[in-house]
């Protein structure tokens, strides 16, 4: 058939999960199709920054290195931070890249630029298509088949969805999803500050919800505000001096006379697919969990997942075994699912227990944050565990 392209694995998502899987099992030897709505559009230096951005921990810097794309960000933009800050009150937790023995505890980088240098390291045997979606998925033993949006059809070993919290690829493949809305939103804007590029993110909790400070390129910042839903909704209808205004009188004095630049809002949501397997079908990234981002480990979790995802294909290659293995995929399955639900619960008890108005709480949560400010070694661990690395 013409219209019929044939893969070892289909990607349908080409964001920064999809194209670092694409990357990595190209480097395999297998031919890879991506599904992508659009490719990233150029970097352009005067370009302005994004509202959407990520903190990439050491591990996802690590494994961006070895595929090449992190060097291609460098030529970009991206913001490195020494420190990390949680407090209430007066009382303040400070993380340090020195504890740790390194120069830095992550980067804050634009979402648009992660994925447009993933795509700079795309090469043979990776086929791109743009402008189309699956509308239509089979699967048996000899593999799965896919009909596009405008008459191609498709056929592969292996589907990965990688295509987002509202994957098609998890609905065609009929799994279900386990969560909940919610009652917070979130808000974030994109601001210029009074003080040179800062090297430190932090988090200030208060009862209506976190605020939250991340440092960009230059004097420039990302502010996060979460509160009840309808509040966040009044605030993105005022007028960019008022929220401007609202943005100072709120956050902490330390940010000085900010300038608003854009901003945006948007609902938060827990969902976690109650499979992350399906045959011949895999989901990774936010097609098979979505998080609340306190602590901003989204796009790390997605990256664990492809990361686990490319070592047990390369095992199954290495060991002359099926490409999709059933017990090679279902370690998968079982790992990501465990270690995912695990940083889900954290978040969530992190959420409940910093959301309780109450005097003695707040006096109780302080002074737990000052005993954790000093428990040295305990410290050291938790450090280590937050940026990805091995803590024993």
């Amino acid at each position: 058939m013409q219209n019929l392209i044939t893969s070892d694995v289909v990607i349908s998502g080409g964001g920064m999960v999809g194209a670092a899987l694409a990357v990595a099992l190209s480097r395999l030897g297998l031919s890879i199709t991506v599904l992508e709505r659009q490719a990233p559009a150029p970097f352009e230096a005067q370009s302005a920054i994004d509202l959407r951005v990520s903190s990439l921990n050491l591990r996802s810097e690590r494994w961006l290195t070895a595929l090449g794309a992190w060097q291609n960000l460098q030529q970009m933009r991206l913001c490195p931070y020494q420190y990390l800050q949680a407090g209430e009150g007066s009382a303040q937790l400070r993380f340090a890249a020195s504890e740790i023995g390194e120069r830095h505890l992550g980067h804050i980088v634009e979402n648009n630029l992660v994925q447009l240098a993933l795509w700079q390291q795309f090469a043979e045997p990776i086929t791109v298509l743009t402008d189309c979606e699956i509308t239509a998925l089979q699967q048996d033993e000899q593999g799965v088949e896919l009909t596009l949006s405008d008459g191609r059809e498709l056929q592969c070993q292996l589907l990965i969805g990688a295509d987002g919290a509202q994957s098609k690829v998890r609905q065609l493949a009929r799994i279900g999803t386990a969560g909940w809305q919610y009652q917070q939103a979130c808000l974030v804007a994109y601001v210029d500050t009074p003080y040179p590029q800062q090297d430190i993110t932090w988090q200030q909790f208060y009862p209506s919800g976190p605020r939250a400070f991340l440092p960009l390129p230059g004097a420039q910042a990302s502010l996060v505000w979460y509160d009840e839903a309808a509040k966040v909704k009044q605030l993105a209808a005022l007028s960019a001096k008022a929220l401007e205004q609202a943005f100072i009188a709120a956050f902490p004095p330390e940010l000085g006379a900010i300038k608003l630049k854009s901003s945006a809002w948007f609902p938060l949501a827990r969902m976690q697919a109650q499979q992350y397997v399906k045959g011949r079908v895999v989901l990774a990234g936010d097609a098979a969990h979505t998080i609340n981002p306190l602590a901003g480990q989204g796009v790390n979790l997605g990256f664990a997942d492809a990361m686990l995802l490319v070592e047990q294909l390369a095992a199954n290659l290495s060991a002359g075994k099926s490409l999709t293995d059933a017990d090679s995929l279902q370690q998968y399955q079982r790992q990501r699912r465990m270690q995912n639900t695990l940083m889900m619960g954290a978040m969530d008890v992190i959420y409940q227990t910093f959301s309780r108005e109450s005097a003695p709480l707040s006096l109780l949560r302080q002074q737990g944050l000052r005993l954790a400010a000093k428990a040295g070694m305990a410290k050291q661990l938790l450090t280590k565990y937050a940026v990805g690395n091995s803590v024993f």
